[in-house]
């Protein structure tokens, strides 16, 4: 018997160690001792599930002794192996073809495993293994090794674990003699062998790697614990860390085999209940997240021929490796900033299952919970963690890839400390596929979902961990998966709360005074998301960019194989809003409105959406975004966009914005340096017309558009806004492609509908019944609370019936442009520009009074008449603020042209250097519009007689015409003029412009208050009036060629047409008259004080003039009768040949007749009272009434004598 064992166990320390001979093996009594030996990495690395793109350089064992138990219970007991220790080297291999490590030279092919489960296998799975020290050195390559020196070399990591006890189990995990072990595998078609791996004491320390001490940047620096790299980060100095130290934990492997005793299954399940770094400083962070990145790579290379690394017939084709941490806390300490990480229930799993040829992995990351906290700040925040609100969807979302991936190994199911207790806060899963298959099949498939998170973002803390980001997570194209791979992406969150805290006088732009007071209301600005997702895979269903119509994208259509030259994406969020964060002192204020408290909501989008899809020009894969040459296509959606604006909230926002930009240029700059350097050879003489797409569409369509502008002192975002701006199905399209010597620049917009209201101005307004119901505050008209509004500005949409008998409405707005623009100036004839726009449906309500009310109302212009003070701060603030960076030239562009590339390809490139186009083709038509005149009396009436009016066109003036359309031309080329002459280029882009109007009409108010019917239309506005009626006008102006060698442009009339479809009445009377030339007067005085604004605002007063401006101040009256005046009209002209003077003529006489009406009425008054007087005298009763009735005629006295005096100084 012991022979047997004997040899048994030279059976199993042959398939364990190098170069072992039965001389070596020495029993003593039941003792062996061997010293200095080698280990098979084959064997080692089969039996741990080892990664392929490792390999056990070095196993060395310095002390090795095997206590046997009696020969009678070597069936019950195991026997006993003990190592004082265990020095392990892995080292990821650096080439796919490079040969293996000198460890894996001997084949262990012959270890006989699959030959059936004899007393030797049964004896060597039955070993307990103590181990008094483990020391684990691991190199991996690094995802940025090749850029940035050996400064950003993944750091090496030194595992050290003590008190190692490795020992056979039961399936309950339970130390049983072997004989119950080996007995679960009775009636089994599987055999299973339990054991249960122990340590008492496991600790990290990172190293430097050694190429880091000869790089070149390290001479530069002194050595001192504040030295920096030239973007401020601690990187170079890195010279050894410990992270964990003092780590306890057990693990639970399953072996699981055939019948036959061939490998299987290999499932480890690791559980460490705590893992605590208390103290990590910058230089370790950022060293820690390199080592991870290198060991990511590592893990998931896609390039690793399986069949070449096949190792050992050992190998398991099933294995299951997982981690569960039950609490992890990391706290980064530097002298300048604090970082704390807590997780709870951290699982990781990497489920393999390979035939020889090919393996999957599955990869899962579970996260219970995640805290993240600036502990340096003051007040210390948190910047990550869950949210507080409840879901009410919480199930586990599983993708159909990982579902039954593996069979389980173990066969007992999850332990009770792997079972994940509700949802976790984030969930991981990905599926590789190695070596990476061709397409169409998937290389990598990944879904990440995500619980309701909050972030708060703070400058310094972000900077910070930007720049541990861009430092450590860099991942150099191809090193995971080759080019010519497809992979898929889906990440879906359910909520999303961020909040940006600002503080206005950190900005470079600061302002003092009373815009600064208003800016205080906020003190910061919080985005809320909820279901927001982003997929990336050239299998997506693009439906918003309808690919099926469009001829340029035929390979994205459904059903055409997928490739690595296809790239498509997608993101959106059902809900997004933007609410501004209001200071402690209006918190109270704004608990009120129903919201949350202390949030006043600024914009809100519903059901926003961007789909994006790209193919490269040759079919090979597409690396570069976006392709050069290929072919894009952009659509963005948004089925309802709501934005609540006040002054305060605009100027606020805009100073968030350039916040936001200041913070990402810092960010820009931390991470400039790991961006992928440009070979400036590929730059210089390079063509820019190479390097974009051939074609491109961009796309934006928004179905619901409510723009709301508030008070500027308002609080309540419910209330009744000062102007509301609702727009219905606007859709916008601009498109670009290269031909051949020229580039064609297309645009289509189609807006359906636009409706623009704004409060009303008026003073008190009686209801019909009599009752005052309504009153004045602060010059706003208040109807239960609110300012009541008034359109100005709406669309009345008509049908178009289509031949096959469906009808559609006829849009307000559609315009379409088509720009083409060559390559060289010498084909400049090939310059061309179309533009075809239809405007339909216009309806304008109020007017120029209406207009400088509101104006006034909502500050733009000041009580002196020109731009009110916070306008002009407002201006001065976005002058030098974030937009004016919207006008500098593009990042991309400029720094195409400073290193030498030119646009179309000769260094003389004239492509941004062409005039204006030669060949010009101009239709604007504006169809059904119709102008309301309202003044303040017609105004009125709207408000006194609310329930009984039909229309607001009865009331007042109004202009209608059913066409006017503007034509401008180029003149054909190559065609005689009139001398004779053939000119092949034209002088001027447009030397033909028609100008034609049908059906315009004049209609005066059709009934007055009182006498109108009820009816309800809509916007208030009848349409009733004739579509046939109305004067025709039609002009053709034509350049004059008298004077072809001067550069002045003299226009002239060619032709004019005037006609009349039907008979035309016009009556009106006088009074009418009277009250059209008032209003007019008064819609031009309005208009030239709103011109007056304009120029003021335009800074161009003194160019004009002082007199200029004043007769723009009093263009309706003293403007207006300057003009006309006698000694300002022309020869062989009077102010009766023109057709105002009796207008104006008008004017002038209505105050002078009302003077002589009120002179008639008090010389009437006068001779009644001396009557009175008269016949009082006569009575002594009525002695009081007489002296009454004398100071009734003195006061008349006074009065006749006062209106002499007026009409002398008239």
């Amino acid at each position: 018997m012991e022979s047997i064992l004997a040899r048994a166990l030279e059976y199993t320390l042959k398939y364990w160690l190098k170069s072992f001979s039965r001389d070596q093996f020495k029993l003593q009594g039941r003792t062996v001792q061997l010293s200095n030996l080698d280990i098979n990495g084959d064997a080692l690395h089969a039996s741990m599930g080892l990664p392929p793109a490792l390999n056990v350089t070095t196993a060395k064992v310095g002390k090795l002794e095997i206590i046997l138990p009696y020969v009678s219970n070597v069936q019950v007991e195991p026997i006993v192996v003990q190592i004082d220790r265990l020095d392990l080297v892995l080292e990821e291999n650096p080439d796919v073809d490079s040969p293996r490590s000198s460890s894996s030279t001997q084949s262990s092919t012959s270890s006989g495993k699959g030959s059936g489960y004899g007393f030797a296998d049964k004896i060597a799975d039955g070993m307990t293994v103590q181990v008094q020290t483990v020391n684990l050195l691991l190199e991996t390559r690094g995802g940025a090794r090749g850029e940035g020196g050996a400064a950003w070399a993944s750091p090496m990591a030194s595992i050290t674990m003590r008190k190692l006890v490795l020992y056979t189990t039961n399936e309950n995990w339970q130390v049983v003699n072997l004989k119950e072990a080996r007995d679960f595998s009775s009636n089994k078609k599987f055999i299973y062998v339990f054991k249960k791996l122990e340590w008492e004491s496991l600790s990290i320390d990172l190293l430097p790697h050694p190429d880091m001490f000869s790089d070149a940047n390290l001479a530069r620096f002194q050595v001192g614990a504040n030295q920096r790299d030239d973007d401020g980060a601690k990187r170079v100095f890195f010279g050894g860390e410990r992270f964990l130290e003092g780590i306890s934990g057990e693990a639970y492997i399953t072996v699981q085999r055939t019948e036959l005793n061939s490998p299987l299954g290999l499932e480890v399940q690791l559980h460490v209940t705590e893992a605590v770094c208390p103290a990590l400083s910058e230089p370790g962070l950022r060293a820690l997240l390199r080592f991870l990145t290198g060991l990511y790579v590592c893990l998931n290379r896609g390039d690793v021929d399986l069949k070449a690394q096949q190792r050992s017939v050992e190998a398991a084709g099933r294995s299951l490796v997982s981690v569960v941490v039950d609490h992890i806390f990391l706290c980064i300490k530097d002298t300048e900033f604090q970082l704390e990480l807590l997780m709870q229930s951290l699982l990781f799993s990497r489920a393999s299952v390979s035939d020889g040829e090919n393996a999957q992995n599955l990869s899962k990351v579970m996260i219970g919970g995640l805290f993240l906290r600036d502990t340096f700040s003051r007040p210390p925040c948190t910047l990550v963690q869950p949210s507080m609100t409840a879901v009410a969807d919480s199930s586990l979302h599983i993708p159909d890839f990982a579902t039954n991936f593996c069979p389980p190994i173990y066969p007992l199911g999850e332990q009770q400390w792997q079972l994940t207790v509700g949802v976790p806060l984030i969930c991981l899963h990905s599926l590789q596929v190695k070596p990476s298959p061709l397409p169409p099949s998937f290389a990598s498939q990944t879904v990440i979902g995500c619980q309701p998170l909050m972030i708060h973002l703070q400058e310094e803390s972000c900077l910070r961990i930007s720049s541990f980001l861009a430092d450590g997570i860099v991942v150099n194209r191809g090193a995971i998966l080759p080019d010519s791979s497809v992979n898929s992406l889906v990440f879906a969150l359910k909520e999303l709360d961020i909040s940006v805290p600002l503080d206005t006088s950190k900005l470079d732009n600061h302002v003092s005074g009373d815009n600064h007071i208003m800016q205080k209301s906020f003190a910061g600005a919080r985005l809320h998301i909820e279901k927001l997702f982003f997929s990336e895979s050239p299998s997506l269903k693009l439906k918003q960019l309808n690919l099926e119509k469009d001829p340029a994208c035929f390979l994205l259509w459904d059903g055409q194989p997928i490739d690595a030259s296809q790239k498509k994406w997608t993101a959106g969020a059902s809900e997004f809003s933007l609410s501004l964060e209001t200071t402690a002192s209006l918190t109270g204020l704004q608990s009120s409105h129903g919201g949350t408290s202390g949030l006043w909501r600024s914009v809100e989008l519903k059901d926003a959406s961007i789909e994006v899809a790209m193919v490269s020009a040759d079919g090979s894969p597409l690396t570069v975004v976006p392709p050069p040459g290929g072919v894009v296509r952009i659509g963005i959606a948004c089925q309802q966009f709501m934005s609540n604006t006040s002054v305060e909230q605009l100027f606020f926002v805009l100073d968030l914005y350039a916040y936001i930009g200041m913070v990402s240029e810092k960010i820009a700059v931390v991470g400039k340096n790991k961006r992928p350097k440009r070979n400036r050879d590929e730059s210089l003489g390079g063509s820019l017309m190479e390097k974009v797409p051939s074609d491109t569409a961009v796309s934006l369509a928004v179905n619901v558009l409510q723009l709301r502008f508030l008070e500027s002192s308002s609080l309540d975002i419910q209330g009744t806004p000062l102007v509301q701006f609702i727009g219905n199905t606007l859709f916008l399209k601009v498109t670009h492609r290269t031909l051949g010597g020229a580039i064609v620049v297309s645009s289509t917009l189609c807006w359906e509908s636009v409706q623009v209201d704004c409060v009303d101005t008026e003073g008190n307004l009686v209801h019909k019944n009599g009752m005052l119901l309504d009153t004045v505050e602060n010059g706003s008209l208040v109807t239960n609370g609110f300012s009541p509004l008034r359109a100005v500005f709406w669309v009345n949409n008509k049908q178009k019936q289509h031949s096959n008998g469906k009808a559609s409405l006829i849009p307000f707005l559609d315009i379409s442009i088509v720009h083409v623009i060559p390559f060289d100036e010498r084909d400049k004839e090939c310059h061309s520009l179309s533009v075809s726009a239809c405007i339909s449906g216009v309806r304008l309500g109020g007017g120029m009074n209406y207009t400088e009310a509101l104006l006034h109302r909502f500050g733009i212009i000041g009580p002196d008449g020109g731009p009110s003070m916070e306008l002009s701060k407002g201006l001065e603030n976005l002058s030098s603020g974030p937009l004016s960076k919207l006008l500098k030239p593009s990042a991309f562009l400029n720094n195409d042209l400073e290193d030498g590339g030119t646009l179309g390809g000769a260094k003389n490139d004239s492509l941004l250097h062409l005039e204006m186009p030669d060949d010009v083709d101009v239709s604007i038509e504006l169809q059904d519009w119709l102008f309301a005149l309202e003044g303040v009396q017609e105004m009125a009436e709207n408000w006194w007689f609310d329930k009984e009016v039909s229309s607001r066109e009865q009331r007042c003036w109004h202009t209608t015409f059913r066409s006017l359309q503007v034509k401008a031309k180029s003149s054909p080329k190559d065609v005689p003029n009139g001398k004779g002459i053939s000119h092949g280029m034209q002088r001027y882009p447009v030397e033909l412009v028609t100008v034609g109007v049908e059906g315009l009409q004049t209609l005066k108010p059709q009934a007055r208050r009182g006498t109108l019917q009820d009816v309800s239309p809509t916007n208030g506005f009848k349409e009733y009036f004739e579509t046939l009626g109305g004067i025709n006008l039609e002009a053709r102006m034509v350049i004059s060629e008298d004077n072809i060698e001067d550069e002045a442009v003299n226009w002239v009339v060619e032709n004019l047409k005037f006609s009349v479809k039907q008979p035309i009445e016009a009556v009106v009377t006088k009074d009418e008259l009277q009250h059209l030339a008032l209003l007019c007067q008064s819609e031009v005085d309005s208009m030239g004080r709103i011109a007056v604004g304009v120029l003021r605002l335009l800074k161009l007063e003194k160019s004009l003039g002082k007199e200029t401006i004043d007769k723009l101040s009093n263009l309706g009256t003293e403007g207006f009768e300057k003009i006309f005046a006698s000694d300002k009209l022309g020869r062989g002209s009077s102010a009766g040949s023109l057709g105002l003077s009796p207008v104006l003529k008008e004017i002038n006489e209505e105050p002078r007749s009302t003077v002589a009406l009120l002179e008639e009425a008090v010389l009437d008054s006068q001779v009644k009272c001396d009557a009175l007087v008269t016949e009082l005298s006569k009575s002594e009763s009525s002695q009081k009434h007489l002296t009454n009735i004398n100071e009734l005629r003195n006061k008349l006295d006074s009065m006749q004598s006062l209106l002499v005096r007026l009409r002398g100084q008239m």
